[in-house]
C-alpha cells in the first residue's frame, strides 16, 4: 500500500514503529522525560516562543481525546521551541473550557515560558500514554508550522501527543518535530 503525505488527517499510533521514524527521531518520540528539559541540555540557548493563546475548536482528531462529545470551542496555545535560535518543535496544546483555574491555575498565565516545565514540576498531574503520527504536508498542524516559519517544511513531519490529567481537568499536548531538531544532538560541551 502506497503511503501518502498530503493528507489532512493523521492517523495516530499506540507504538512509534508505526510511524516508521528512523533510530534518531524515534529516540526523540518515546524519550519519556520532559522534551523542555532535553532540549535546554542540548543547546546554549533555549526559549519558548509563543504564537498564539485563544479560544478556538480543536483539530478532528482532537475533541475526543480531551472527553468532548463534539468539536466545541477549547483554550488552545501554540508555541515554537527554539534551541539556538533555531525552531526545532512546533507545540499545539487544548485544554477544554470546562477546565477550572483549580485543574490548571498557571495555563492562562504561561505566556512565553515553558509547559512542560510546570506539567513534569507538578506530582498532582497525571500524564497518559505517547501517541505517534506521521503529519503530511496538509495536516493542520503541518500548515500551521509552515506559517509559523514562513517556509515551506518537507512531509512527512513526526509528531507525538499526550494527554494529561490534573484534577478533573484533561489538557493535550502536540509537540511535532521540526527539521532542525536533526541538529540538535549531543548537550555542548561543558554540559551533561
Amino acid at each position: 500500500m502506497a503511503v501518502t503525505y498530503g493528507q489532512a488527517r493523521a492517523q495516530w499510533l499506540a507504538h512509534v514503529s508505526g510511524v516508521r521514524a528512523p533510530a534518531w527521531m524515534a529516540d526523540w518520540l518515546t524519550d519519556a522525560m520532559s522534551l523542555t528539559l532535553k532540549l535546554t541540555s542540548r543547546c546554549a540557548s533555549f526559549r519558548v516562543q509563543r504564537l498564539a493563546q485563544r479560544r478556538a475548536l480543536p483539530l478532528h482528531d482532537e475533541f475526543a481525546q480531551v472527553a468532548l462529545p463534539r468539536r466545541v470551542a477549547v483554550q488552545e496555545r501554540e508555541v515554537l521551541l527554539r534551541c539556538d535560535g533555531r525552531p526545532v518543535v512546533y507545540a499545539h496544546t487544548i485544554v477544554p473550557l470546562s477546565a477550572t483555574a483549580r485543574d490548571w491555575p498557571f495555563f492562562g498565565a504561561l505566556g512565553e515560558r515553558s509547559l512542560g516545565t510546570t506539567l513534569f514540576g507538578d506530582p498532582r498531574v497525571w500524564r497518559g500514554r505517547l501517541q505517534y503520527a506521521r503529519l503530511g504536508a496538509r495536516h493542520p498542524l503541518a500548515r500551521r508550522a509552515q506559517a509559523a516559519l514562513g517556509t515551506a517544511l518537507p512531509a512527512p513531519l513526526f509528531a507525538r501527543r499526550c494527554l494529561y490529567r490534573r484534577r478533573r481537568g484533561l489538557l493535550l499536548v502536540t509537540e511535532v518535530f521540526l527539521p532542525a531538531i536533526g541538529d540538535v544532538t549531543a548537550p555542548p560541551a561543558g554540559r551533561k
